[in-house]
């Protein structure tokens, strides 16, 4: 499975897991901006609804790593190669923070005061004079201009260029105001760039004053402006943080209601495994605190034993009613075997749902039906129905210019995906996917599915490690019946990693989450440009003009009414051109815990690990 790198991951966390929103509408200058209409919190408000203000802080949170992540490499998240040492996001800020319970809003963190131009055209951002990095300098306009400049450099990973292309430039106006310009009228910016990762112009200086370049900085002490320092590491083991004794929001006349109820832990402590069973073993010995599950079989029998009995461990299964985007296996549309998509469609009719959910998830999981699913931006949110009106607003005049590039389903009710319950049957679906390569000029013969040339149908298939192999297996048996081979090929994270980056795959599990106000992140995720720059989130290699252009209309939605329509849109195009062979969601994060953990009630939208980090505590035994 493609699990975030480390730079996804913190970008993630900046740009999109806290890019709930989207700037105000107006000159007039606040705490808070939202895109559409006004914030949830006023201005003075005292803390987020879904945390508790009165955490009691202390203690050492220890977690294991997180995701795929079994070694590290480096401290900087923001360039492009190896591999970085998970809980880095506690050492740096952003100018702004998004709330949880909202889909479009955030809040002043480093910055007091922002300031949206009637135009929309730029932003002022007021720096807090309390606001200081770890080393005791302050946090000023220049450094937040160093690195704006510095991760739109080419020493930055490339993301960031593709990502921010449509601001125009960092412009101080003062010792402690800065002014983001952009190219175009685009209401997401402003929090696009309110919530970039702010680090000093300081960090990678030698004692004589020279500069390491930003792209050799490996194991330089970062210096951000963040809660937590690094304590200790073990190179590819282990890496400790402890809470910075001169915190800047600690040092406040008042608490920053931004800040109240997160981040209780004195320490952070991350162990990383390199095998999942040794993991779960370890969390039953009482080695770490915590634990997000993402397999249903593990969840269902392997949380059991003495300590589950006695109540010193517990499981929970947390709602969360985040979009749950798209998860499957990716082709690379780079590679020949893929272009036509008649035979992407075919292999789409051999993934057999019903089978995996009984047989190897316990009934735990639904089938992902759009791009955008669990969310009202999907085109299948009221069922498989055609387009509105305005979604057809935007679809007929790219089907007149670009005909080739819409498939003529998007103008029908959505297809679900390809089922075996009654009445249809595996038997069924592998006759249809039989028909399509017919049609694609694949015929079986000799042994195998060959072209005209006689060249058999066979590709690589792809994974950071074993635990998704029974679900491949299963798969391949399928494609086998129709006569097509799959070489299945397992590495280490940073080996495939590694090979995501350069787009050295064929097929691959790809996991793109959903934000609940999709923006310009798009643009990496689906743009032509970013298919050809190494390290994007472009894996499937889309280079489509009409993708393009419904990027762009979400981009430049003035209203929810407007991003509804074109996520729709571009939701119908994606799904009726075959990239991904869909897989499965669960609305709900699997989490163990001791019993010594609490935790407030969740909020609407979240991720799990930054959840039990930010927000839960630890209450010591008597």
């Amino acid at each position: 499975m493609l699990i975030l790198t480390p730079i996804r991951r913190a970008t993630q966390i900046v740009l999109l897991g806290l890019l709930l929103g989207l700037g105000v509408l107006s000159a007039q200058a606040s705490q808070g901006i939202s895109q559409y209409g006004k914030p949830k919190y006023p201005d003075g408000f005292s803390h987020f609804d879904y945390v508790n203000p009165n955490a009691p802080r202390g203690g050492t949170l220890t977690l294991p790593n997180p995701g795929s992540r079994s070694s590290f490499d480096k401290f900087n998240p923001f360039t492009l190669r190896g591999v970085t040492a998970p809980g880095i996001e506690l050492m740096f800020e952003s100018l702004a923070e998004g709330s949880a319970d909202e889909v479009s809003s955030i809040y002043g963190l480093l910055a007091d005061d922002i300031q949206v131009a009637a135009d929309h055209k730029s932003v002022i951002f007021h720096i807090r004079p309390e606001a200081k990095f770890s080393d005791g300098s302050p946090v000023l306009a220049a450094d937040v201009k160093y690195s704006f400049d510095t991760l739109m450099s080419g020493l930055a990973h490339p993301r960031y260029k593709t990502t921010f292309a449509d601001v125009k430039s960092a412009v101080v106006l003062s010792p402690r105001e800065v002014r983001f310009d952009f190219k175009n009228n685009n209401s997401e910016l402003p929090i696009m760039v309110g919530t970039l990762p702010i680090f000093s112009r300081n960090w990678g200086k030698r004692p004589d004053g020279s500069m390491i370049p930003f792209d050799q900085l490996a194991f330089e002490m970062p210096i951000g402006s963040g809660p937590y320092l690094i304590e200790s590491f073990k190179a590819g083991k282990s890496i400790l943080f402890k809470r910075n004794p001169n915190y800047w929001v600690d040092q406040l006349s008042k608490p920053l209601n931004v800040r109240v109820g997160f981040y209780n832990f004195d320490r952070v402590l991350y162990k990383l495994y390199s095998d999942d069973a040794v993991r779960l073993e370890a969390f039953k010995a009482g080695e770490f605190d915590a634990l997000v599950e993402y397999r249903a079989k593990i969840w269902a029998k392997g949380y059991v034993g003495s300590k589950f009995n006695d109540g010193s461990l517990l499981k929970k299964a947390f709602t969360n009613h985040n979009g749950a985007g798209m998860q499957g296996f990716a082709m690379n549309q780079r590679r020949p075997i893929f272009q036509d998509p008649r035979v992407r469609e075919a292999l789409g009719y051999a993934l057999d749902f019903e089978w995996l959910n009984r047989q190897l998830f316990f009934d735990q999981y639904s089938r992902i039906n759009s791009y955008f699913t669990n969310s009202d931006l999907s085109a299948n949110f009221n069922g498989p129905s055609k387009p509105t009106e305005a979604e057809l607003k935007i679809l007929k005049p790219l089907k007149e210019k670009y005909p080739k590039w819409v498939p003529d389903a998007v103008f029908g009710p959505m297809p679900a995906a390809p089922s075996t319950a009654p009445p249809s049957s595996l038997r069924n679906n592998l006759r249809k996917a039989r028909e399509l390569l017919a049609q694609a000029g694949w015929q079986y013969r000799d042994g195998a599915l060959r072209n005209m040339q006689g060249e058999p149908f066979r590709f690589e298939m792809v994974e950071d490690g074993p635990f998704f192999l029974r679900v491949i297996s299963a798969y391949t048996r399928n494609l086998e019946k129709l006569g097509i081979q799959v070489d299945v090929r397992t590495s280490d994270f940073a080996l495939h990693q590694k090979r995501m980056d350069e787009y050295d795959f064929d097929m691959t599990t790809v996991r793109f989450p959903d934000s609940q106000n999709p923006g310009n992140e798009l643009w990496d995720r689906f743009g032509s440009a970013a298919a050809k720059e190494k390290g994007s989130d472009n894996v499937i290699g889309v280079q489509s003009p009409v993708v393009d252009a419904l990027v762009n209309e979400i981009t430049k939605a003035q209203n929810r009414e407007e991003l509804r329509a074109a996520a729709r849109s571009l939701d119908r195009v994606l799904w009726n051109s075959y990239y991904v062979i869909p897989q499965w969601y669960n609305p709900t994060h699997r989490i163990a815990f001791r019993k010594e953990m609490r935790y407030p009630e969740p909020p609407l939208y979240y991720s799990a690990e930054p959840w039990v980090m930010q927000n839960w505590w630890k209450e010591e035994s008597k």
